[in-house]
């Protein structure tokens, strides 16, 4: 059994654990409003540009999106891994990591290793893949200050090696922000260009194609060149708002069961240590009880 000291000091031990992971659910708790409200008001912007862009798509000829829309042969693949900069999010950037494997055994197994790179954002996946030597760009800065700017880098790299022929897929893998408990891991195709899905709460999801008259200024070609690549950004900008808001709602569940956990061990080391305390009293009793009796028949 444990001496009373070696109890006492997990018990302290413990008790400024707890206080710490308190602190952190707090933290992550205020943090998680903010990128919570972030996503919230980019869905409707990413959604209604996804509807004007399936909606012109829906009547353009192939010449006019072949640049992001080329189908290839796939020989080389970049994937955009999207995780956090720190840990203590519970199971996070794990599931991360295993959706990444998932997609290279479902539908890359076919080609070598150094075919498959990997652009991480966030720093839990520069050091994972970077470990792998499967990395490719440095983005590790951008959750310092999240911006659609240090986004659009990103976003821009991957479409260039698209364009360029470097590869012929880019697929993102993040966590989709569902609640504070829940985030699903998600795997979307960024390139080449795959028809569009309207979500059917968008406003003109269920309207036919010809319901819509638009204006074109200066005309239908140089806006969808211009409305591609901006779109492509904004996915990319969508799913990073998304994993940043599953980051600070993991850590809050993590750290608030961490909590918890805490305080059962503590119930049961004062548990223990009152135990042992009371054992200690009684070896004490004994051993007086003892003395006096052997004093007492030495008389």
């Amino acid at each position: 059994m444990a001496s009373l000291k070696e109890v006492r000091s997990r018990i302290q031990s413990v008790s400024s654990t707890q206080q710490i992971t308190k602190a952190m659910k707090m933290v992550a708790a205020a943090k998680l409003r903010r990128a919570q409200d972030n996503i919230i008001r980019m869905r409707p912007y990413a959604q209604r540009l996804t509807s004007i862009l399936a909606n012109l798509t829906r009547t353009t000829t192939d010449e006019m999106v072949s640049e992001y829309g080329e189908v290839r042969d796939v020989r080389r693949v970049l994937i955009i891994a999207i995780t956090s900069d720190r840990g203590l999010a519970g199971a996070f950037n794990a599931n991360v990591f295993k959706g990444v494997n998932a997609l290279i055994a479902a539908r890359y197994a076919s080609l070598p290793v150094g075919n498959i790179s990997v652009m991480a954002i966030g720093k839990k996946a520069h050091d994972y893949y970077g470990r792998r030597n499967m990395l490719v760009g440095n983005y590790t800065h951008i959750f310092t200050k999240l911006s659609f700017d240090t986004v659009r880098v990103a976003a821009e790299e991957a479409m260039r090696g698209f364009t360029e022929g470097t590869y012929d897929e880019v697929v993102m893998v993040y966590n989709e922000f569902k609640n504070v408990a829940t985030q699903v891991v998600q795997a979307e195709q960024l390139l080449p260009l795959v028809p569009t899905e309207v979500p059917a709460d968008t406003p003109s999801a269920n309207e036919p194609t010809n319901s819509i008259d638009y204006i074109f200024e200066p005309s239908k070609e140089e806006i969808i060149k211009s409305l591609i690549p901006q779109s492509l950004k904004i996915q990319l900008y969508k799913a990073v708002l998304e994993s940043n808001a599953s980051e600070h709602g993991a850590r809050m569940t993590a750290m608030d069961k961490a909590t918890d956990n805490a305080g059962e061990l503590l119930k049961s080391l004062k548990l223990t240590y009152n135990r042992t305390r009371q054992a200690a009293i009684t070896t004490e009793i004994l051993e007086i009880v003892g003395g006096a009796e052997a004093l007492a028949s030495g008389r």
